[in-house]
């Protein structure tokens, strides 16, 4: 399902667990990290692509999050002019247009998986820093990235402030905090990885306080879906 201006529509989500951090996940058999997207069907609302897509591609159910807001509106990125198919059938795909999820996981994190299809998206994943995936993306997605997390930057205190030394690369060699890394499970969930740059020391916060915040910031209710 292609627009009239090439773009196809599709969701993003923004999982993430209690101390701020995000799921942040390696597509198989690339060296590409990305948070769950995918396209939406004719028929499905955003909010139901965006249930099917995350039971898909990580193996959660509705009940193990909790839906916490949605970017207004479309946010666009293009494609790399070596990724866009000419000369087939039917209209040329020259991006994607999204709708963005912010999620909060609220069941366990054993319950990832990446099997619930025969043709998994991902085959490793692990936690990052709210605004390590801005960084790390490949490059033509940063735009469309830093949006929604722009949107959402009230977060910031939960997930923790930028490295004051190396904002520009989180992941730059001598930043203490490169070395320190963090560890995903083994298997399906994912390997130990060095690079992932961990929260800085904060003032604690009542969570409903931050989530409310938040939301009423971004023009949204708890809960809401828009």
């Amino acid at each position: 399902m292609i627009d009239p201006d090439g773009y196809r529509p599709n969701v993003g989500i923004v999982l993430m667990r209690e101390d701020g951090q995000v799921f942040w996940a390696r597509r198989v058999r690339r060296d590409g990290w990305q948070f769950p997207q995918g396209g939406m069907r004719s028929d499905e609302t955003p909010v139901e692509a965006m249930y099917r897509e995350l039971y898909e591609e990580t193996g959660l159910s509705p009940e193990h999050v909790e839906l916490l807001g949605a970017t207004p509106g479309w946010l666009r990125y293009r494609l790399p002019g070596r990724a866009i198919r000419r000369g087939g059938p039917g209209p040329v795909c020259i991006g994607q247009k999204q709708v963005w999820f912010l999620l909060r996981l609220v069941g366990d994190e054993s319950l990832v998986r990446f099997d619930a299809t025969d043709t998994p998206e991902f085959d490793h994943w692990r936690w990052v820093d709210f605004w390590y995936p801005v960084e790390h993306v490949v490059t033509f997605k940063r735009g469309v990235y830093a949006r929604p997390c722009a949107i959402w930057r009230r977060w910031r205190p939960v997930a923790g402030p930028a490295c004051g030394r190396c904002q520009a690369r989180r992941s730059r060699p001598g930043c203490p905090a490169t070395a320190q890394g963090t560890t995903a499970r083994a298997g399906v969930h994912g390997t130990s990885t060095a690079g992932v740059h961990p929260p800085e020391p904060r003032e604690a916060r009542p969570a409903g306080m931050q989530l409310t915040t938040v939301l009423i910031q971004c023009g949204m209710t708890p809960g809401s879906a828009t």
